[in-house]
């Protein structure tokens, strides 16, 4: 009997993601037996495309998750939310909180550098900014509308680390909420493993863990639990669950600030 044939855009998908590796992996043989400066054309080419790979595998294109946020006090005591997301590209994202009773219905949208927070019997949408946070805690709403990390980021360098990567990472720009971050990838799996953000004065403002890697539901093996803690909150943590990843296409249309009273309607 033969076998049913494999769909061109599976095949197609599979070339293109053994070609990053296939990159990566090279390059990272060149700088090994040719150490080079920090800024030279193999190290900026294999760090780049080592972060494109991160970004590949931590979120996909355009999809539709159920995440869980948790806010965990110094006492122990601790305040829940569930939020349906939806992300399309490289600087869209809009997510809905399902739970608690008192925040139900809120919307807050990410388009670029600019987001919004829509309050249901409010009116018009409210603007925020990426360091502040709509739920308290640790994580900013930066953290909570996460774009590509290539969107927002350059690397300045890539070095190695026994099993993992370690890339040195620049904002590309001000209005980004973390001036450098230092991002520890696993060798194997291309995903982080922890993530130190610091702000210009070099500060460390936070640490993200990167936890529990599991297929979600997509068939990619990602960390299902990002923790974080700060040295300006001494014993509070944050802690975000991806319960359900979803890849669907999604019209343009939906992030936007008319649409945002309507998100609930897509579930």
């Amino acid at each position: 009997m033969t076998p049913p044939a494999i769909p061109r855009a599976v095949t197609a998908a599979a070339r293109r993601r053994r070609g990053v590796l296939l990159l990566i992996d090279v390059l990272m043989a060149v700088l090994a037996l040719a150490p080079l400066p920090a800024r030279s054309f193999g190290a900026d080419a294999a760090g780049q495309a080592l972060l494109q790979e991160v970004d590949r595998i931590l979120q996909p294109e355009s999809y539709e998750m159920y995440r869980k946020l948790i806010n965990i006090e110094p006492d122990g005591s601790r305040k829940e939310w569930v939020l349906y997301s939806l992300k399309k590209g490289k600087d869209k994202l809009v997510a809905l909180f399902l739970s608690p009773a008192s925040d139900k219905g809120r919307v807050t949208l990410r388009l670029g550098d600019n987001m919004w927070l829509y309050i249901p019997n409010v009116g018009k949408p409210i603007r925020i900014t990426s360091l502040q946070s709509v739920v308290g805690g640790v994580f900013n709403n930066a953290d909570i509308l996460r774009l590509d990390f290539a969107v927002e980021y350059d690397v300045e360098k890539l070095e190695d680390a026994g099993k993992e990567h370690l890339l040195s990472l620049k904002a590309k720009t001000g209005a980004v909420a973390y001036d450098r971050l230092k991002m520890w990838v696993d060798k194997q799996r291309k995903f982080p493993t922890r993530i130190e953000a610091y702000a210009a004065s070099g500060l460390l403002i936070k640490t993200l863990y990167y936890k529990e890697p599991k297929d979600l539901g997509d068939g990619v093996v990602r960390p299902s639990v990002v923790e974080t803690d700060s040295p300006l909150y001494k014993g509070y943590r944050s802690i975000l669950i991806w319960a359900k990843v979803k890849p669907r296409p999604l019209a343009d249309e939906l992030f936007t600030l008319d649409a945002m009273g309507r998100i609930n309607e897509l579930r």
